[in-house]
């Protein structure tokens, strides 16, 4: 794992909490919370082929 995953997966979340954080103090609640969903989904999708690689990892340990 490489510290620029982490670096990428905190940007997302900043700006996702910012901009939650402004369509929620004008109003738009709903679009907060899609907003937030989303950012939810883009981080899962980074995170899906470190998964992959730690599964991937676990199978050829145990390989015989």
């Amino acid at each position: 794992m490489d510290i620029s995953l982490i670096i990428k997966i905190a940007g997302i979340g900043i700006l996702v909490a910012v901009a939650s954080q402004v369509l929620s103090k004008s109003g738009r609640d709903e679009q907060a919370t899609f907003v937030t969903i989303a950012g939810i989904l883009v981080a899962l999708m980074l995170l899906i082929t470190e998964i992959r690689d730690l599964f991937d990892l676990i199978l050829s340990l145990f390989e015989m």
